[in-house]
């Protein structure tokens, strides 16, 4: 069966290998993103399936207008707009610069989330899901861009509550240290890369397709059961039991 499936933060990285699995599908895929040409990008090179739609996802006007651009009825929503955003800014000197960091982690990261997830509610089907692109941060720490995922995956146990009786699930996938994405903006260092590769059981870097297998397989049939949960996929980086 065909499916209708947003994808916030979809033009590169993580939210690209998402989309490419959906369309694969044969499902109609929407990609969100503040940049035009990576959107466009993507939706040319995965397909006609694949509609490029250009939005601030923390941007209620932006929102509103992809709202009236979305069809009636959606079946998945898969948050990955978000990253640290303390890469993309100077350190904190004082307390107004501070206060605008955290914002600014916040905002991209769990903000953009409840918005759009608040702003599609309605038109979730039952079967539907949410999935929410989390981190490794929430529990090792990376000040505002840790503290921001953590507060994702505490609101994720609201919302399995809130949309489990309407038929949708509501989950987070947890990456580690995930190559070939924007993430460290081209800043992280080959002793730094190594070292994080070298503390995973599997010896090896995450890859986009590892995260998109994931959040694929929890918007699936047999997934059904599966909410309010954090599934991490790390390599074994930190493990749980």
């Amino acid at each position: 069966m065909q499916r209708t499936v947003l994808i916030t933060g979809g033009g590169t990285g993580i939210g690209r290998a998402v989309a490419a699995i959906f369309a694969n599908d044969g499902d109609t895929v929407f990609v969100t993103g503040r940049r035009t040409p990576p959107l466009e990008q993507a939706a040319a090179a995965l397909g006609p399936a694949v509609h490029a739609m250009t939005c601030d996802n923390t941007n209620t006007h932006d929102l509103e207008q992809l709202m009236r651009a979305l069809p009636a009825s959606v079946d998945v929503v898969v948050n990955c707009a978000g990253g640290n955003t303390d890469f993309d800014r100077e350190a904190p000197h004082d307390l107004e610069s501070l206060a605008a960091n955290w914002r600014s982690n916040l905002d991209s990261n769990l903000l953009s989330a409840v918005l759009t997830t608040a702003a599609v509610r309605d038109r979730l089907t039952d079967g539907g899901s949410v999935v929410t692109i989390g981190s490794i941060a929430a529990d090792k720490g990376a000040g505002a861009y840790g503290a921001a995922k953590a507060a994702v995956a505490t609101w994720n146990i609201d919302l399995a509550a809130e949309l489990g009786p309407h038929g949708v699930t509501a989950n987070i996938v947890s990456p580690g240290y995930v190559a070939d994405t924007e993430f460290f903006r081209d800043a992280l260092t080959d002793e730094r890369r190594l070292s994080l590769i070298a503390s995973t059981c599997t010896k090896r870097a995450g890859t986009p397709a590892d995260i998109a297998a994931a959040v694929h397989f929890l918007a699936s049939p047999g997934a059904r059961q599966i909410t309010g949960q954090v599934l991490a996929v790390n390599g074994g980086e930190r493990t749980t039991r």
